[in-house]
């Protein structure tokens, strides 16, 4: 009798703990949606944001922008969803925080100088973490995003350019 007993607390505390951890995962997702937020990933990583029509369909699955920047080429944000083929779906938790904070993706290249992961480097261990739980929380997105392009280059997007003080704006196409 002693042995159901212990089964039975042992399945009553494993039924009662586990929405608990559940709730511990809800806050964490909410507190990275916040930081995703007011960090304006949505900006650079959402198809038709900066042509004034997002398509939250396809929230933070890949811009549709790309930023030009002086001998580096344009670098188009990409898709940062949990899906496996065109997102980072096959990331871990702690490759999706070192991209945050040190700008390195798992295969060691370093992130285009247009994402401010120096400014995230800032972030304490707890908001990294959280905004890597809500990113991988997202329905996935198939998005390939293009480029990134090399100087010279034909690109496929519009593009955003950064020119140096006293550069000249290239003259429209007619």
């Amino acid at each position: 009798m002693l042995r159901i007993s212990a089964r039975l607390a042992f399945a009553t505390a494993s039924i009662i703990a586990f929405p608990i951890a559940a709730a511990g995962d809800d806050s964490q997702i909410a507190r990275g949606k916040y930081l995703v937020t007011i960090g304006g990933c949505n900006d650079c990583h959402t198809p038709g944001y900066f042509l004034g029509k997002p398509d939250m369909s396809r929230f933070l699955g890949g811009s549709d922008v790309g930023f030009e920047i002086p001998g580096q080429g344009v670098f188009v944000g990409s898709n940062i969803t949990p899906d496996k083929k065109t997102g980072i779906g096959g990331w871990t938790r702690e490759q999706i925080v070192k991209a945050i904070q040190a700008g390195e993706r798992p295969d060691g290249r370093i992130l285009a100088p247009i994402m401010p992961w120096h400014a995230f480097a800032a972030l304490t261990a707890d908001d990294a973490t959280a905004i890597a739980v809500f990113l991988q929380s997202l329905k996935p997105v198939s998005n390939q995003t293009p480029g990134p392009f090399k100087p010279g280059e034909k690109v496929s997007t519009f593009v955003f350019r950064i020119m140096p003080p006293g550069g000249t704006a290239p003259a429209a196409a007619k």
